[in-house]
């Protein structure tokens, strides 16, 4: 992405833009960018190439309120042949000033779902529902479509191609491809603010606008489905890491997931009291490492990163959720890694040391002197001053009491 000088920038042009993606966060901040840089550089109008499957109704009620908002003509255009406009791109088309589409695209289906394609639960389905139908009638109202499509759309599902679009006053016109589109739009009347503003794009540069980095990368991990991912890898990394000082890696690759999860996490719909009971999950991990539970810990655990799961999405005002097709193997791979990791850290702390004053103790050996009170002996590969409480004669096995200061302090143990 390039800075434009201030005299092209002022110069007549039309920006646009190209959503293919599912709507999220990501898409969101990028749309915000590119309607406040369409507004400073004075384009005669933003173009939107959208091609969706739907996404989270928070993001797409965030670009919608910024396309009603918009200082400046803003075009949705469902584009190439073969896209769609569905589920959450369906308010994303109603709320543009001018609404168009292509030949073989199609636009509807809006009934809200949860993240893995379910109907919402009936505890929520009213309410969302209801919310969903009185947004798009306000829509329509604004924009002069047709109220009745738009709610039958989100309530029984239903989807028109681009001519039928038309034919039902859904959107403004079908234009061939994007030169077609650029040639009806010149001369085209728009009631904004009271005005009626002329559009003249024959002619004009086009601009495309493109994501920088950081809308690329917030596009791809704000999915709920993913941002849970990284937030798994990043708990089971630094759980690893504090249990077992010095793997450095699973630190580093654990560190990098969860700064980008909690990024993510910023922007979605977070239940904090899922994410928190996530949080307790990981302290009876961690505890089972000091406690001898008998895996009772380790069980609390589970259950804690299962139920926080569940609720990390659950938002009353978003009813898509992470898929269970995602949850159920995440949860059940880092439950198994958890306990694995607990049991292996509480094996090592309750093993005998292999080695110094410690390791000593309770080791047998031979007496190489005569031990009267104090004496060689042999133990562990090594000749060692040793004393005892009794004689030992030379030849007769020993074992050790204690260590103190490199002397062994050793009691005979039986016969040579």
């Amino acid at each position: 992405m390039f800075a434009l000088s201030p005299a092209k920038s002022q110069q007549a042009h039309i920006d646009i833009v190209k959503i293919k993606d599912t709507i999220n966060p990501g898409v969101e901040d990028f749309m915000e960018y590119a309607l406040n840089r369409s507004v400073d550089d004075k384009a005669e109008c933003l173009i939107i190439l959208l091609d969706t499957p739907g996404g989270l109704m928070t993001s797409m009620r965030g670009i919608c309120q910024a396309i009603l908002n918009s200082r400046i003509p803003v075009v949705v255009y469902v584009y190439p042949s073969g896209a769609r406009a569905a589920s959450a791109g369906v308010f994303i088309t109603a709320a543009a000033d001018i609404a168009a589409m292509a030949p073989g695209t199609n636009i509807g289906a809006a009934h809200p779902v949860t993240g893995g394609g379910e109907n919402v639960p009936s505890s929520l389905n009213e309410k969302v529902m209801n919310d969903t139908l009185a947004f798009a009638r306000s829509i329509a109202a604004q924009r002069g479509r047709n109220s009745a499509w738009l709610e039958d759309s989100i309530s029984k599902s239903v989807s028109a191609t681009a001519r039928e679009a038309f034919k039902l006053n859904v959107i403004d016109l079908v234009a061939d491809n994007l030169p077609d589109l650029i040639n009806k739009l010149d001369g085209w009347h728009l009631q904004r603010s009271g005005t009626t503003v002329v559009l003249k794009t024959r002619g004009l540069e086009q601009r495309t606008i493109s994501p920088g980095i950081q809308h690329s990368i917030l596009r791809i991990i704000s999915d709920p489905n993913l941002a849970y991912i990284l937030l798994m890898i990043g708990l089971a990394g630094l759980y690893f890491e504090l249990s077992s000082p010095g793997a450095v890696v699973p630190g580093v690759i654990g560190g990098i997931s969860l700064i980008l999860a909690l990024y993510a996490l910023q922007t979605l719909p977070v239940n904090y009291a899922g994410f928190l009971i996530i949080l307790l999950a990981l302290v009876f991990f961690f505890a089972e490492i000091k406690i001898a539970s008998h895996g009772l810990l380790s069980i609390a655990g589970v259950v804690c990163l299962v139920l926080g799961s569940l609720m990390l999405f659950r938002n009353p005002e978003e009813p898509r959720q992470i898929a269970l097709s995602v949850l159920l193997p995440t949860t059940a791979a880092v439950s198994l890694f958890f306990a694995a990791v607990a049991r292996l850290s509480f094996k090592a702390q309750a093993a005998k040391p292999l080695s110094g004053r410690d390791a000593m103790v309770g080791m047998s050996g031979l007496a190489r002197s005569e031990i009267d009170p104090e004496g060689k002996v042999f133990v562990n590969g090594e000749l060692w001053n040793a004393q005892s409480d009794e004689r030992i004669e030379v030849g007769e096995k020993v074992e050790v009491l204690e260590m103190n200061n490199l002397k062994l302090k050793v009691k005979k143990i039986g016969g040579r």
